[in-house]
C-alpha cells in the first residue's frame, strides 16, 4: 500500500516562502513522477510542478521562476520550495505519485495560505 505524507504548509504574507515535503512509503518502483498540484476554491485541480525520478521537470506558467521542485530519490521524497508568493497561489496543495502503470496516488493536501 502506498502513501503520501505531506507537510509544510501554512499561511503566509505575499513575497514570503514556503517549502513542502512529501514522503512516499510503501512498494515505490525505481522510476516515478512526483509531484504536487493544487485546487483552490471553486476551481478544477491544477498540476503545480513535477518531476521524474531521473529529475525531468515540469513546471505550471503561473509558477516558473518562483517555485523549484526537487526530490531525494533515496527516501522518496519530493520537495515544493515557494517563493516570491502571491495571494493567488492560495491552495489546498497535493502531493502526486504517478506510477508507469499508470496508479495514481494522492496525499491528503496541505493548505497554504497566501494573505495581500
Amino acid at each position: 500500500q502506498v502513501q503520501l505524507v505531506e507537510s509544510g504548509g501554512g499561511l503566509v504574507q505575499a513575497g514570503g516562502s514556503l517549502r513542502l515535503s512529501c514522503t512516499a512509503s510503501g512498494n515505490i518502483p525505481s522510476y516515478n513522477l512526483m509531484g504536487w498540484y493544487r485546487q483552490a476554491p471553486g476551481k478544477q485541480r491544477e498540476l503545480v510542478a513535477r518531476s521524474s525520478t531521473a529529475s525531468a521537470t515540469e513546471y505550471a506558467d503561473s509558477v516558473k521562476g518562483r517555485f523549484t521542485i526537487s526530490r531525494d530519490n533515496a527516501k522518496n521524497t519530493v520537495y515544493l520550495q515557494m517563493n516570491s508568493l502571491k495571494p493567488e497561489d492560495t491552495a489546498i496543495y497535493y502531493c502526486n505519485l504517478f506510477l508507469r502503470t499508470e496508479a495514481d496516488y494522492w496525499g491528503q493536501g496541505t493548505q497554504v495560505t497566501v494573505s495581500s
